[in-house]
């Protein structure tokens, strides 16, 4: 049976059918083969059960806020402002990639928003500055993964969901965390720049004055960051409601900025309406399986032959951290995310791993998924924007930053209570 399931989804990958319509056939099949009853009928109540999960409306607010954000204007005035805060460092604008995706991620919920926004602005500065082309992309497909690790998060809303731990929690959860992975990622182009002088371009000089006088453009993401994550803590808002704050707080800065208008409005919602029906399908197909998956007995064989090898904790950990780093190079994150989680998620809670914390070794399990090669998103998200040149770049670029991100897991691995720490401070 799981032979068969795999066997099934590696074809419609392989086919190149679209995730949401390779989940669903995938469930039909298994239905098919292994259910006595017709599990189709029940798949329109699933499927309705799932569009109508209240928590789920955050996903287009979040989608429409990242539009705002970009199209307005906001961000690229943010990343101006940092550029003036760190040409000091053997790296410079690199390090502002860095920054600026995490400022950004504080916001968007979003790693594909977060790396195509701030490639969108920062690209023009490689040659002007004589940085290496490839470390330059890598800082922004690494950073730009920052975008669901540091909350508000699009893929904790998810994985919240789907194993029913809290959200508020997973959000604190993600705060040190990402704090240090940010870090790890301006270390790596220390180091890289120290090493190779060359590859750190030409240093520039700016003037107090000129910082302080940039300071105001970095602003409206505290703001905006206040509006949604602050509102959850302060008891104002759920984590769906804070959202819709968030989305208010940027047509006001917007406003505000004259950069508010009916042609950005319309160009907003067109690209949320997008990216939030594909998000959706996949959802409404994974839920669907996972059905399926739950019916034909399928889960409960897994955690028997799991439970069977009598594994440590530990060996346990780090067979799922090896499984998910190579399935991330060969599948796509959210379709990764609500296929497995189902199946693994149940056997580490059972192991003794805290919910919060495992979600947040996940979120960082699927960031280094999204620069793997060869499936990757944030790499052809970078490739995409420069227009020219060979994504073999964008891939060397990023390897460091990989090896950054293994660092990260075996850090929070070795002390849990860096992701622990601040749930269990808001729980007291």
């Amino acid at each position: 049976m799981v032979g068969t399931t795999f066997f099934v989804l590696i074809a419609l990958l392989a086919l190149a059918v679209p995730v949401a319509a390779g989940l669903g056939v995938l469930g039909l099949v298994l239905s098919g083969l292994y259910s006595k009853l017709p599990l189709s009928l029940g798949m329109g109540e699933m499927s309705w059960a799932t569009s109508n999960n209240f928590l789920l409306v955050a996903i287009p607010f979040f989608v429409l806020l990242g539009e705002i954000l970009l199209r307005s204007g906001i961000a690229e005035r943010m990343y101006n402002a940092l550029v003036l805060w760190v040409p000091w460092l053997p790296g410079g604008l690199m390090h502002t990639n860095i920054v600026a995706c995490a400022m950004f991620a504080a916001t968007s919920g979003s790693s594909v928003a977060t790396a195509a926004t701030i490639g969108t602005v920062s690209l023009g500065e490689v040659r002007k500055h004589g940085y290496s082309e490839p470390l330059f992309l890598g800082t922004i497909a690494a950073g730009g993964t920052l975008g669901i690790l540091i909350p508000p998060s699009i893929n904790m809303i998810v994985y919240g969901v789907l194993t029913d731990t809290s959200i508020p929690k997973l959000y604190l959860a993600g705060f040190i965390p990402g704090i240090i992975l940010a870090g790890l990622f301006s270390l790596t182009v220390l180091v890289c720049c120290l090493l190779r002088p060359d590859w750190g371009g030409k240093r520039t000089l700016v003037s107090w004055e000129k910082r302080v006088r940039a300071l105001p453009d970095l602003i409206p993401p505290v703001v905006i960051f206040l509006a949604v994550i602050g509102s959850i803590y302060a008891g104002w808002a759920t984590a769906t409601e804070s959202t819709a704050l968030g989305v208010i707080a940027a047509l006001a800065i917007a406003a505000w900025r004259r950069a508010l208008s009916g042609k950005m409005l319309l160009q907003a919602f067109e690209g949320t309406m997008r990216t939030t029906a594909m998000i959706m399908a996949i959802l409404i197909a994974a839920y669907c399986l996972n059905f399926v998956l739950i019916s034909i007995g399928l889960l409960a064989k897994v955690n028997s032959v799991i439970t069977g090898l009598r594994l440590t904790p530990s060996q346990l950990l780090f067979g799922v951290i090896v499984f998910y780093v190579i399935l991330g190079m060969f599948m796509e994150t959210l379709s990764m995310m609500v296929a497995t989680v189902p199946i693994v998620a149940p056997v580490m809670f059972n192991a003794g791993y805290d919910p919060v914390w495992y979600g947040v070794l996940f979120v960082i399990l699927i960031e280094t998924a999204m620069i793997t090669p060869p499936v990757g998103i944030n790499l052809y998200v970078v490739q995409g924007l420069r227009k020219s040149g060979r994504i073999n770049d964008v891939i060397r670029g990023s390897s460091p930053f990989v090896l950054a991100m293994f660092a990260m897991l075996a850090i929070i691995s070795i002390w849990p209570n860096l992701a622990l720490w601040l749930p269990r401070m808001a729980g007291n």
